[in-house]
């Protein structure tokens, strides 16, 4: 039977160790878990079953693995020490078998996107990022639907819009918004890809900036950066708007949870694996839904696709295509909403509706 392994790692340290470990969970700071994860093995997590092609009837199995770094120790620690670490965690994978690796979170943007790591593995790996591209996409599409967003008629930002997800979500939204604003640290960046858009798409209009000022004017927004902190607060956010936040360390402030119950924040969308799937370990999402990124290596394994597939931090559009066609062949569906940690109801969507007509714009501070 076909194999993939999964890697995951803690990004929320307390939470997340506590999911494998509740005692350690319960007894080390933040700062303690981010130290000790310096020395701690790689770890399994569980065997993933049940997962059938809709199309083939092909069925396939799985382990969830994890690298024990948070995000912080990544980027604290020598980008070589992290490969190694990574790599360790690959092995394993090996071990178990697996036919296809998958990168997840911080372990599939750091240094060169998974590059290093597949070069010191025999196993093929992908960062699962281009099906984040085109779930992210088609989740914003689907909130401003229910969010009585025309998108054809509203402005959209997009935020990290020169990094690896960014580029090309901004490309697939180009052609289908009012006007799309690129939103980054490096104008020349901007500027380049502003000119790369409108050569595609000479008709779409896109401005650029190097802050969030803007974003009180764009009520669709993705954002897709690599800061270890939130960037989003809840005055930057008009009444109504719908924010994709595919980020992870998440980009939007938990102020704006708190704060504003007249914007609907998603976290790039659940998919829907096909079959009766059991995970066998609380990641955080409900039954049978993954993350876009670990649906992407599902999908490959489904597929018999064992190649090096999403690496690096350039990502052609045809690539996103490709992988959307796969996955929606083997029944890979967009499954509702997130939002910080939580399923977004129908209810709570009409209560934001509720909200946002009734809302007024908040000032900036």
């Amino acid at each position: 039977m076909d194999s993939f392994a999964f890697i995951i790692h803690p990004i929320d340290p307390k939470r997340d160790v506590s999911r494998k470990f509740p005692l350690l969970g319960k007894m080390l700071s933040e700062r303690q878990i981010d130290f000790f994860s310096t020395f701690f093995p790689p770890i399994f997590l569980s065997e993933v079953q049940g997962i059938i092609s809709a199309a083939t009837g092909k069925q396939i199995t799985g382990w969830l693995i994890a690298a024990p770094y948070t995000p912080r120790r990544m980027l604290q620690l020598p980008e070589a020490t992290v490969y190694r670490k990574i790599i360790q965690t690959g092995r394993m994978a090996e071990r178990l078998g697996a036919n296809m690796l998958g990168l997840g979170a911080f372990t599939s943007v750091i240094g060169d996107a998974g590059i290093s790591i597949a070069n010191g593995l025999d196993v093929p790996v992908t960062t699962g990022d281009a099906y984040t591209i085109a779930v992210a996409v088609e989740a914003l599409e689907a909130a401003a639907r229910v969010m009585e967003r025309p998108i054809a008629d509203t402005n959209a930002a997009v935020v990290g819009a020169t990094g690896t997800i960014g580029r090309v979500c901004a490309e697939l939204l180009a052609g289908k918004v009012a006007e799309l604003h690129l939103i980054g640290r490096r104008q020349a960046a901007l500027e380049e890809l502003r000119e790369h858009i409108q050569a595609q798409n000479p008709q779409a209009r896109v401005k650029i900036s190097t802050n969030l000022d803007g974003l009180g004017d764009t009520p669709l927004i993705l954002t897709v950066t690599s800061s270890l902190g939130a960037i989003i607060e809840p005055e930057h956010l008009q009444p109504g708007s719908v924010v994709c936040d595919v980020a992870r360390p998440r980009d939007v402030s938990t102020k704006v949870a708190m704060q504003r119950d007249d914007v609907l924040v998603i976290e790039g969308g659940m998919v829907e694996v096909p079959g009766p799937v059991e995970f066998n370990f609380d990641f955080g999402f409900p039954r049978s839904k993954a993350y876009a990124c670990m649906a992407e290596t599902i999908a490959l394994t489904l597929e018999g696709r064992f190649e090096d597939y999403t690496l690096g931090k350039e990502i052609k559009k045809e690539r996103v295509e490709e992988i959307a066609t796969i996955a929606h062949k083997h029944g890979f569906r967009l499954s509702g909403f997130r939002s910080f940690e939580k399923a977004v109801s129908a209810e709570h969507i009409e209560k934001v509706r509720q909200r946002a007509r009734h809302g007024q714009r908040p000032v900036l501070v």
